[in-house]
């Protein structure tokens, strides 16, 4: 897929980190940035009280003929995180994460998602698109992107089910994939592919969990009055549909609106929450704690 250059970063790197929550944490942080001539320009805190921890986020670039390389930087600072005990990352923004997405028949969320990334407001590269049906192969294709035909057959759970799952990681693996989003992948993922996946797959669904389950809820939420539909982003965990959330957005409706007016404000509302999700993930923002995330959006 042929996509527009990235903008220029304002801010090329970014700390992240998790701690128990002690004083002097930005201050050191702080302190070995400016002596390695490197200026902050985003900082972020949460100081979680019920649980004693503490999370930052922290942007910065080069601010001086004494900023040094990459490693150099994470080596020099391995000392302030075995201090403070500290869960981190130190990520090079320039480099665009991989993503891949798994879709079925539903293309909208897809649709949004390479438009994002072709026209550069997205900085990922998608390098395959995977399916377990062949509807969205001609745009896919035609988009410059491998697509990847992996349907399920016979009793999902059965040997079947684990050989199309094998397939789907031998994708991420092969391409390197940072980061899976399921764009309205309507298949549940096995214990085992979930574990494999843990903390990189993003899933987007109506949020009308746990009521209106199965086909068309939408039409089953018309037939009820609901008055607010909605979409939900989170990451995937072996529980169906529960895990930490991203992102939600919300919209009112009324008895005036049909179905087919429900599941078209619904799809709209899932591209856009989901999209955020996805942005928020690959700039960093997102540390899940527990069954919950902090999100420095």
């Amino acid at each position: 897929m042929t996509t527009q250059p990235p903008p220029a970063l304002h801010s090329p790197y970014v700390l992240v980190l998790t701690c128990p929550d002690v004083k002097g944490v930005v201050a050191a942080v702080s302190s070995y940035l400016a002596d390695n001539d490197a200026s902050i320009t985003e900082s972020n805190h949460f100081n979680d009280q019920l649980n004693n921890s503490f999370s930052m986020r922290t942007a910065f670039r080069p601010d001086g003929p004494g900023f040094p390389d990459l490693e150099s930087l994470r080596q020099g600072f391995q000392l302030i995180a075995r201090r403070f005990r500290m869960d981190w990352q130190l990520v090079d923004m320039t480099v665009k994460p991989k993503v891949v997405i798994a879709v079925s028949k539903f293309g909208h969320c897809l649709y949004d998602l390479l438009h994002r990334a072709r026209s550069g407001s997205l900085p990922i590269d998608i390098p395959a698109v995977i399916s377990n049906h062949d509807d969205m192969r001609s745009f896919v294709e035609w988009s410059g992107i491998p697509y990847h035909h992996l349907p399920v057959k016979g009793d999902p759970m059965k040997r079947d089910k684990a050989a199309q799952e094998a397939a789907f990681m031998d994708v991420v693996k092969q391409t390197g994939a940072d980061l899976v989003v399921l764009a309205r992948y309507m298949q549940i993922l096995s214990a085992d592919l979930c574990g494999q996946l843990s903390g990189r797959c993003i899933n987007i669904h109506h949020s009308f969990l746990p009521s209106f389950k199965g086909a068309k809820p939408y039409h089953q939420a018309h037939a009820r009055g609901v008055k607010l539909i909605g979409a939900t982003a989170h990451y995937v965990t072996t529980d169906l549909d529960e895990g930490p959330i991203i992102e939600q957005g919300i919209e009112r409706v009324d008895h005036t609106q049909t179905p087919e007016d429900l599941v078209d404000i619904g799809r709209d509302i899932e591209c856009a929450v989901l999209a955020r999700a996805v942005r928020w993930h690959i700039e960093r923002r997102i540390l899940v704690t527990g069954q919950k995330t902090i999100v420095f959006s």
